[in-house]
Parts: C-alpha cells; sequence; structure tokens
C-alpha cells in the first residue's frame, strides 16, 4: 500500500540488507495478497454503478412524471385562464353592444316621435285650413244673401214709395177735378157712343217683372246662364244698340265689363235682376 511503502522507503536507509531482503520477500507476499484485494473492489465497484443506474433511471422517470404532469396543469391553467379571458371580452361585448342597441332604440323612438307630431301637425293644419274654407264659403254666401236682400229691399221700398207717390197724386187730382164744375160739350154731327171699361180708365201701376240674377262660386247666373271672367258678352240697356264686352270680375254687389273701345263699364245685380240690363254669349237682335 502507498502508506506502508512510504514508512518502508523513509526507514529503509537505516535498514540492513538483511532486512531488505526480508522485506521484499514480505512486499512480494504483500503483493499477492493486494491483487486479491483489488480483484475484490472491482466487484464490488461494478455492482454500486449497477445500482447507481437504477436509481437514476428511476429517478429519470420520476421526473418525466413530474414534467408530464406539470405541463398539463399548464395547459389547463392556460385554458383556463383563456376561457376567463374569453368570457370577460364576451361579457364586455354584450354591454357595449346593448349600449349600441340602447342609443339605437332611442334614436328610433325619437325619429318615430317627430314623424309623429310632424303628421299631426299637417293634419291639424290642413283641418284648419278646411274649417276657414267652409267658414270663408258660408261667410260669402251669407254676404252674397244679404246683398240680395237689400237690393230687393231697396227695389221694393223703390216702388213702394212711386206706388204712394203715385196715389198721393192721383188723390190731390180727383180732388181738383171734383172742385171744379163741368162743362157741357156740345157735340154737332153724328154721334158715337164710346163706353169705356172701369178698370181701363183707371191707372194702375204694377212693378216691373224681377228677373233671375245671383253670383254663386265665383260666376254670374243670369236666368240660368253662366258669366265668367274673361268671357265675352253682349249687353242690351234698352237705350241704345247692344253693345259688345268682356268680363273683367265678378262680384256680390255688380259685374264690371270692358268694352271694344277699351272704356269700363260696371252693372248692379239689382239692375239685371230689375230687367234694366240684359246679358247674353249670343249678340241680341
Amino acid at each position: 500500500m502507498p502508506g506502508v511503502k512510504g514508512v518502508n522507503e523513509s526507514e529503509g536507509e537505516e535498514i540492513d540488507p538483511e532486512t531488505a531482503e526480508s522485506d521484499k520477500s514480505s512486499n512480494e507476499d504483500s503483493d499477492s495478497s493486494g491483487s486479491g484485494s483489488g480483484s475484490d473492489d472491482e466487484s464490488s465497484s461494478g455492482k454500486l454503478f449497477e445500482v447507481d443506474e437504477e436509481c437514476i433511471d428511476k429517478r429519470r422517470s420520476e421526473c418525466l412524471h413530474q414534467m408530464a404532469d406539470l405541463e398539463k396543469q399548464f395547459v389547463f391553467m392556460k385554458e383556463q385562464l383563456f376561457e376567463e379571458k374569453s368570457s370577460q371580452i364576451d361579457i364586455q361585448l354584450e354591454e357595449e353592444v346593448s349600449d349600441i342597441l340602447k342609443v339605437l332604440r332611442l334614436t328610433n323612438i325619437r325619429h318615430t316621435l317627430d314623424a309623429e307630431n310632424q303628421a299631426s301637425k299637417q293634419n291639424l293644419n290642413s283641418e284648419k285650413a278646411l274649417l276657414w274654407d267652409v267658414i270663408k264659403c258660408d261667410l260669402e254666401d251669407k254676404i252674397r244673401r244679404l246683398e240680395e236682400d237689400r237690393n230687393s229691399v231697396d227695389i221694393t221700398s223703390d216702388l213702394w214709395n212711386e206706388q204712394v207717390n203715385l196715389k198721393r197724386n192721383k188723390r190731390k187730382c180727383d180732388s181738383q177735378f171734383v172742385g171744379k164744375r163741368k162743362k157741357p160739350v156740345t157735340v154737332s154731327g153724328p154721334y158715337i157712343a164710346l163706353k169705356a171699361s172701369k178698370q181701363s180708365s183707371e191707372y194702375e201701376f204694377h212693378a216691373p217683372e224681377r228677373v233671375s240674377c245671383r253670383f254663386a262660386d265665383g260666376k254670374l247666373v243670369f236666368k240660368g246662364a253662366s258669366f265668367r271672367k274673361g268671357e265675352s258678352v253682349y249687353i242690351d240697356d234698352k237705350t241704345q244698340q247692344p253693345w259688345q264686352a268682356r268680363v273683367i270680375s265678378v262680384n256680390t254687389s255688380e259685374v264690371l265689363l270692358q268694352k271694344v273701345d277699351g272704356g269700363y263699364s260696371r252693372i248692379g245685380i239689382g239692375d239685371l235682376q230689375c230687367g234694366k240690363y240684359i246679358i247674353s254669349h249670343q249678340e241680341i237682335c
């Protein structure tokens, strides 16, 4: 052994040759015994190496199993984290979509309300316009009737005044004739007796016949014929020759006419009703 060799070498300087020989022999014996013990050590070290390989393989398999478990856990945690994130994103998207739908629905409701308000306003305005038209037509009709009544009242009052005046004049004349004495009338020659009836001897006043004439729907209706603005007509005033004219305007009280020579003439509805004027589409002979 190295320790023994070192001791022998350190002490070899003081030992005799005899002792050296004995030492050599002893060393040989020891070498032979050492070679036997070395073979035993090699067999034991081989067994230890085999045991170490088994432990290493077992440890390796355990590490692989642990690594596989860790990979499975990592994948599971990764999937779980992905699902959580995706669920959060879905919730956020649903909230955003609900907000957008809310805004759009409110906008749609607002537009519908505005459209209904506008339609109701237009309907109200149209009904107001129709009502005003109806009221206007009624008022115009009433005004026309009042004008006709006024004209007829004026005519009847004039006729009544004339009748009263004529009766008064007749009474005055009768009283004057009664106061005077009648002188005898001398008749010579052949005698012709005429007998006059009582009706023919008395003066009777008859009112002129009224003519159907009125204003209706923006036109003049005279004896059933209609005369509108812009039409050419013939007028007979019973004092001169009938003359041609064009209707300029018609209202409830009078008719405005333009003559051929450019002059203008106004004829009242009352004059047409009294027969003072005659209007016709055809030339009056």
